[in-house]
């Protein structure tokens, strides 16, 4: 059974990064590894960007690790294959001036050399480090629909053409290297899955080979008790559920993009989180069964940015049928609701996305009185068993009883407490729920 190694634009942002890398995946060779890997650090955005003659800094960062690392002949061969890429990327880039209906389609054929480059020099460099390593082209495993730059995974065409490609080079002994992000439609348009998806590439790889394990390699050191930018004293979490991953990933933790957990889930295979830049830890492992904390509550995520919504009307009294026609003005302007709390005459919401708040509201108006509070934030406190602990709630509360709770939501899950207050005061919240649910733990290893 293999491991798949998914390394993030951090692990590969230079010279010193693919080589750390190199060592990394060589120290597992034994495991029959398959690579999933990002673009280098700001390569996508630079892409995305792009004017035709802003290109040459995008290619020098990768020449330059060639030259750095690669032997003069396998190096001046990669600055071949660059020179190759360049020249499709000015075309690409002038026909989306001149076709801007297909925008969307060019837009993903552009941004996917960011994951091709990176994946074809890792490959050269693993082999440069005594891994036997060969470039897939990710096109020919990911398989998706035609909803280009947010595509969705055709999973049985997937998991086919996954084992198609990969099973003899694994059995081999040769490491796959695959860019993540990137797929093709069943005619072989390029697609891309959405920003983050380089971690669902390393899933659906792992989900259709039946891994022993997916491994996300990134910059930090597994998933946090909180946000270490916000908390400087965060600390590790060991092991975690799919659903307590889950909510943190879809709470604003960022070390895990959400899509990454349904693969796993459903193949019941363990995802570890791990460090690049410190690899003799072993980060976090998520899988179907956790530890319960001494605590209970696991992690404290929060995001920013979110918008809460309340419809309120007397005609939700006794009525049937008006959440259904509520959420429907969601859905039909294509926009997700996050938390949800009702009353009897009322119903709160949040948003991630208000782009279409004004149309949304318009129509709102017909079911009801609708007021719109912008600048708030979601906090969400995870872990196993919460609603069977007493005192939780009310711990939480009395920490912060200076601050404005604008929507509660518990018991929807039994992991997770979630609630909104005011976005300026959310990390001095998320710093006072942190001290009163860990620093106990770390004052006693300490002592």
């Amino acid at each position: 059974m293999s491991i798949v190694m998914k390394f993030g634009g951090t692990s590969v942002a230079d010279a010193a990064a693919f080589e750390n890398v190199a060592r990394i995946v060589a120290a597992e060779s034994d495991a029959s590894p398959v690579v999933v890997v990002s673009a280098m650090t700001g390569v996508t955005d630079g892409l995305l960007s792009a004017m035709p003659s802003s290109l040459d800094a995008i290619f020098q960062r990768h020449l330059a690790v060639a030259k750095e690392l690669l032997p003069q002949s396998e190096a001046s061969r990669f600055g071949g294959f660059v020179r190759c890429a360049e020249d499709q990327l000015r075309e690409l880039l002038y026909a989306i001036a001149k076709t801007p209906a297909r925008r969307k389609i060019l837009q993903d054929a552009i941004v996917s050399f960011g994951e091709i480059l990176s994946s074809t020099l890792l490959a050269e460099v693993l082999n440069r480090y005594g891994v036997q390593a060969r470039q897939v082209d990710a096109r020919r495993c990911i398989i998706t629909d035609d909803q280009h730059t947010c595509a969705a995974p055709l999973l049985a065409e997937t998991f086919s053409c996954t084992q198609n490609e990969l099973r003899p080079l694994i059995e081999a002994g040769v490491v796959p290297v695959l860019g993540g992000f990137i797929g093709a439609t069943v005619d072989g348009t390029t697609t891309t899955l959405g920003r983050g998806g380089s971690d669902y590439t390393a899933a659906l790889i792992g989900a259709a080979l039946n891994a022993r394990e997916i491994q996300i390699w990134t910059d930090v050191t597994g998933v946090l008790t909180a946000d270490p930018r916000v908390v400087p004293a965060a600390q590790t979490i060991e092991r975690l559920s799919y659903s307590e991953a889950a909510e943190l990933a879809y709470f604003g933790a960022k070390v895990l993009h959400p899509k990454t957990i349904q693969p796993a889930i459903e193949n019941s295979i363990p995802v570890r989180i791990c460090n690049s830049r410190a690899p003799q830890e072993r980060g976090t492992l998520v899988g179907p069964e956790t530890e319960m904390s001494a605590r209970t509550v696991k992690a404290i995520a929060h995001k920013t940015g979110v918008t809460t919504v309340q419809i309120t009307s007397a005609r939700m009294l006794g009525a049937y049928g008006f959440l259904r026609a509520l959420f429907e003005v969601f859905d039909r302007h294509r926009t997700v609701v996050d938390v949800v709390t009702t009353s009897e005459v009322s119903v709160s919401l949040s948003l991630d996305d208000d782009s279409a708040l004004p149309q949304i509201v318009e129509e709102l108006e017909q079911l009801g009185t609708v007021r719109v509070e912008k600048g708030r934030a979601i906090i969400c406190v995870v872990g196993e068993g919460l609603r069977g602990t007493p005192g939780i709630a009310a711990r939480v509360f009395s920490t912060i009883s200076d601050i404005n709770v604008t929507l509660i939501s518990q018991g929807a899950s039994s992991i997770n407490f979630t609630f909104a207050i005011e976005e300026e005061r959310v990390k001095e919240a998320v710093t006072r729920l942190h001290e009163a649910f860990f620093a106990t733990k770390r004052h006693k290893k300490s002592t």
